[in-house]
């Protein structure tokens, strides 16, 4: 019998300073998301150190009371508390909740000892394993070198004169100095990859055209704050099997299925890429890509976790984001999920209650209770249908063939007969009822 081994996490601190300006409950909110970053990334966090100050420290970020507090609790290798294993687990690394520059961090990691990583490394790493497709992988790339690109600078003035200018004896750059030549090809590389996701996105509107251009098509998007269900809510409203995972960014690339079962018209639905607070808006720019889908859908499903405390800063982060990409117009549902974690039936009804006194037009649901889903299906149909039109149309026995064309595009409401054929009543957009009722009339 063969011995699963079950691999060790690795073991973080997290580190943050709170300036004035930031409230105790926006500091602790980033701070638990920079956990959750970590744990999606395979870290273990142990502890958090935090302090408050006017300004980050110049020279390595923290003060240097905190530096050196955190240099013992990583040499002395000991649990935090009791929550930590108490084994003697060293740690691999400290994140820290904000972009630091090369020197900071550089300093931070001789003086404590271990590697440092700030947020926008975090989520770059997290970005570089979670993509998937061709497009994902290409922005990652870009998100990654535009992040690397304006740190050689100062990185070369800590590598000393390996970073210093080459001599120029002949040949093209000839005279750069090793920075300027990787700089260069930063900046050639990107180009290159700009040039890519420009063919790659031509491709995929070609792909999406003919996706709206079957008749009865319609879309919608799942949207929201990463975490909030959509995965899941998406599994149910469709009956797929997508990747459902507690944890942020658990997937980079856009998920297309149809709403199940049937309806008419027929309604795509698809999750796009969760948004964060905090978020580099180098990388907000570099992923604008997977959230064309929403830009798209005709209808927005915004997917809120009621269950968080911070739930209205996350409704805040979506929004803004919608507004940068221009999707701001496309008719939007406020879907409350997972209303089955806030407590008991008393919790919950109260909680329920006071979202639909706020949000008169929202839903409130849990992706797990089947007849809530249902009723969210209900209400996504009701939209499409609209502006659909009802009509009666003449069958008669001898093109009874045609039938199946009723079925793929509209929607059967009733039926009746006499000796000459079947006078079928059907709902579906305008464009298909009148071509149906030109190719029923060619039948007659």
């Amino acid at each position: 019998m063969q011995t699963v081994v079950k691999e060790k996490l690795r073991c973080a601190v997290v580190a943050a300073v709170q300036l004035p300006n930031v409230s105790d409950a926006e500091f602790e909110a980033s701070l638990a998301e920079l956990r959750e970053l970590a744990k999606t990334l395979g870290f273990k966090v142990v502890h958090s150190f935090v302090q408050k100050r006017t300004g980050f420290d110049t020279t390595a970020y923290l003060g240097a009371g905190k530096r050196q507090e955190i240099s013992v609790f990583v040499s002395n290798r000991l649990p935090a508390d009791d929550s930590a294993d108490a084994d003697g687990d060293f740690i691999d690394a400290i994140l820290v909740d904000h972009e630091i520059s090369p020197s900071q961090a550089r300093n931070l990691e001789k003086e404590v000892g271990c590697e440092v990583m700030d947020r926008t490394m975090v989520i770059l790493e997290i970005f570089h394993r979670n993509a998937r497709s061709r497009a994902a992988r290409a922005q990652v790339e870009i998100a990654r070198l535009g992040y690397m690109a304006p740190r050689l600078r100062e990185a070369a003035k800590l590598a000393g004169p390996q970073g210093r200018q080459r001599s120029g004896s002949g040949g093209r750059g000839a005279g750069e100095s090793h920075t300027e030549l990787d700089r260069r090809k930063i900046r050639d590389r990107i180009a290159e990859l700009q040039l890519e996701i420009v063919a790659m996105e031509a491709e995929r509107k070609t792909q999406r055209a003919r996706r709206q251009g079957r008749q009865g098509l319609a879309g919608v998007a799942l949207v929201g704050y990463t975490n909030a269900g959509k995965s899941t809510l998406m599994r149910a409203l469709t009956g797929s099997e997508v990747l459902v995972a507690n944890k942020l960014f658990a997937t980079l690339d856009t998920t297309v299925r149809t709403l199940y079962p049937d309806s008419t018209p027929r309604v795509l639905v698809s999750d796009t890429v969760g948004f964060i607070k905090n978020l580099p808006h180098g990388l907000v720019a570099s992923f604008k890509s997977t959230l064309d889908e929403a830009l798209d859908a005709s209808l927005l499903l915004h997917v809120i976790d009621a269950s968080d405390p911070g739930f209205e800063r996350q409704l805040e982060v979506t929004d803004k984001v919608l507004a940068e990409i221009g999707a701001e117009d496309v008719p939007k549902l406020r879907v409350f999920n997972k209303i089955d974690h806030v407590g008991d039936e008393a919790a919950q009804a109260e909680c329920e209650a006071a979202l639909r006194a706020k949000y008169p037009s929202c839903v409130v649901m849990s992706a797990r209770r089947p007849h809530e889903v249902a009723s969210l299906r209900a209400q996504i149909v009701a939209f499409f249908q609209q502006g659909l039109i009802e009509a009666e149309l003449f069958l008669p026995w001898s093109a009874q063939q045609l039938r199946g064309k009723i079925y793929a595009n509209c929607e059967l409401l009733g039926e009746r007969a006499d000796d000459n054929g079947a006078f079928l009543r059907i709902r579906g957009e305008r464009d298909a009822v009148q071509h149906l009722s030109e190719q029923f009339a060619q039948a007659q």
